[in-house]
C-alpha cells in the first residue's frame, strides 16, 4: 500500500518508469513526429509520454517493440471480437483473395451477410454496407433526413458516432454541420421536452443505447422506451447506433433492452476484423437508396462490398459468433464484471465497472456511474494510473479504462486481469481515497 503519495506524483513515477522500460517504442514514436501530427493517425491512440508500437498478435496476446507480451483486454474498441488472426476468418480471407478482390459487381457473400445480420438484429429489415461506423451513421442520418423531409438531430451530450459526430463537449469544428439539438442521457424529462419543442425540425434522434467511448454507459430501458415514445409521437426515426452495441446480446443492445429502432448502424467487428459499416432499418426507409427507384437517393463506394471483408463477415457472424454464442460471452462478461464490483465494494475502494456483457470500462468514482456528467466526476489521473499499472502487470486496456473482451480470453485471462487490478486498487487505496 502506497499511503504516502499523491495520485498526480505516482502518475509523473509511472510515466518515468513506462518510458524507461519501452524505448523501441518510444524511437519508433520520435521517427513518426516527423510524418505523422502527433505521430499517429488515430487521436484515441494517443498517451503520455508516448504510445507502443505493437508488433504482433495471436489469439488474445500482443506483442511490442519491445517484446513485452500482453493479453488483450481492449479489442480494438470492440473490432477485435475474435482476437488476432482467428484462423477460420483467415482462411476465409485467404481464400477470397485466390478468387479474386476487386471484381467490380455485386459478389456471392454480401447478401449472406446482410441475410444473417437482418435476421439477427429486430430492427433491420434491409440493410447496405459501408466502410466505417462513421459512415455507416453519416448514411443513416442521410436517410432520416430524406424520409421525414426535416434536418435536425437529436444527439446527447457526452456522445460519439464517429470522427464526424462527436459531442463530448457539444459543438465540434470537424462535425458535420448539422443542426443539433442536445439531449440529456438517461435524462427522460429534459430529453422528451427537447424532442417535443422542437419536433418539426427534428429528423432522428441518435443514440448508442450503451454509450461505448463514452464510458460504457447503459442506458436504462424507461429512458430507450421513452425516446421510442417521443419518435413514434411526432413521425420522427429513432436510430440506434449499434457499432460497439450490436455485440452485448445474440440480437444486440436492441434485443437486449426489448426496443426496436427506426435504424441501426454497425461496424467494427461485424466483417470479422476487416473494415466495415452497415446500417439497416424499416424497409421503407432503407429503400430510398434502392437504385431502381426514379428517387432513390446515391450511395457510392468502392469497397462497401469488400471481397475480403464480406466474405470474412459471414465466417464470422455465421460459423463464429452464433447467437448462442454471443450469449454465453456476454455472460462471462457480466461475471467478470460483478466479481470485480464486488472486491471494491468489499473494500470500500472508489471503483466500478460499468457496462453490459462484453463492453465495459473502469471507472474510479464512489458514486453511480450513468451519465456523461458522472464520468466527468471520476478521480483525476487515476485512470491514466491503472492504465500505465496493467501495462506493466501485461495487460492492454485503454487509456480511459474502456474494454471489449474478445472470444479467445479464457478463465485464466480473466482472473488474472482481476489479481492485478485488484493489487492496483489494494497498491493505491489511500491517495484514491483522498482524492475521491
Amino acid at each position: 500500500m502506497r499511503a504516502n503519495i499523491d495520485l498526480s506524483s505516482a502518475l509523473t513515477e509511472a510515466r518515468a518508469r513506462y518510458a524507461h522500460n519501452n524505448p523501441a517504442s518510444r524511437a519508433q514514436h520520435d521517427r513518426a513526429l516527423q510524418v505523422l501530427p502527433g505521430g499517429n493517425t488515430r487521436t484515441v491512440l494517443h498517451f503520455d509520454p508516448f504510445p507502443l508500437l505493437l508488433t504482433g498478435g495471436a489469439g488474445c496476446r500482443l506483442w511490442d517493440a519491445d517484446d513485452h507480451e500482453y493479453t488483450d483486454f481492449l479489442g480494438e474498441y470492440t473490432a477485435g471480437l475474435f482476437g488476432h488472426s482467428e484462423p477460420r476468418i483467415r482462411a476465409a480471407v485467404v481464400e477470397a483473395m485466390d478468387r479474386g478482390t476487386l471484381l467490380s459487381a455485386p459478389n456471392r457473400d454480401e447478401a449472406e451477410l446482410a441475410d444473417l445480420l437482418c435476421t439477427r438484429f429486430p430492427g433491420v429489415d434491409r440493410l447496405r454496407f459501408c466502410n466505417s461506423g462513421t459512415e455507416a451513421n453519416l448514411m443513416a442520418v442521410a436517410a432520416a433526413r430524406a424520409h421525414t423531409r426535416r434536418n435536425g438531430l437529436v444527439v446527447m451530450r457526452g456522445g460519439y458516432h464517429g470522427g464526424v459526430f462527436m459531442f463530448k463537449d457539444g459543438y465540434n469544428r470537424v462535425n458535420v454541420p448539422y443542426p443539433y439539438y442536445y439531449a440529456r442521457f438517461n435524462d427522460i424529462d429534459y430529453t422528451t421536452a427537447l424532442v417535443d419543442h422542437h419536433a418539426a425540425d427534428i429528423a432522428a434522434i441518435m443514440v448508442e443505447p450503451v454509450m461505448g467511448t463514452g464510458g460504457a454507459l447503459p442506458a436504462t430501458r424507461e429512458f430507450l422506451e421513452a425516446l421510442r415514445e417521443a419518435a413514434d409521437r411526432h413521425d420522427i426515426a429513432l436510430l440506434f447506433d449499434e457499432v460497439m452495441t450490436s455485440r452485448v446480446s445474440s440480437g444486440g443492445a436492441q434485443k437486449h433492452y426489448d426496443v426496436t429502432p427506426d435504424l441501426t448502424s454497425f461496424g467494427k467487428y461485424i466483417g470479422g476484423g476487416l473494415t466495415i459499416g452497415a446500417f439497416g432499418g424499416r424497409a421503407d426507409i432503407i429503400d430510398l437508396y434502392d437504385p431502381r427507384r426514379p428517387d432513390a437517393l446515391p450511395h457510392a463506394g468502392t469497397f462497401n462490398n469488400n471481397v475480403l471483408t464480406m466474405a470474412a463477415g459471414v465466417t464470422a457472424m455465421r460459423d463464429i459468433y452464433t447467437p448462442d454464442v454471443a450469449d454465453a460471452h456476454n455472460q462471462r462478461g457480466e461475471a467478470f464484471k460483478e466479481r470485480v464490483n464486488l472486491y471494491a465494494r468489499e473494500h470500500g475502494h472508489p471503483v466500478v465497472i460499468t457496462g453490459i456483457g462484453s463492453l465495459l470500462c473502469i471507472h474510479f468514482n464512489h458514486a453511480q456511474v450513468k451519465t456523461p456528467a458522472d464520468v466527468h466526476a471520476d478521480i483525476p489521473d487515476a485512470a491514466a494510473l491503472c492504465h500505465l499499472f496493467m501495462l506493466e502487470h501485461g495487460f492492454y486496456t485503454s487509456k480511459t479504462g474502456l474494454m471489449s473482451l474478445s472470444l479467445p480470453l479464457d478463465a485464466d485471462d480473466y482472473s488474472g486481469f482481476e489479481a492485478a487490478l485488484q493489487t492496483f486498487m489494494d497498491e493505491f487505496s489511500e491517495p484514491l481515497r483522498r482524492a475521491a
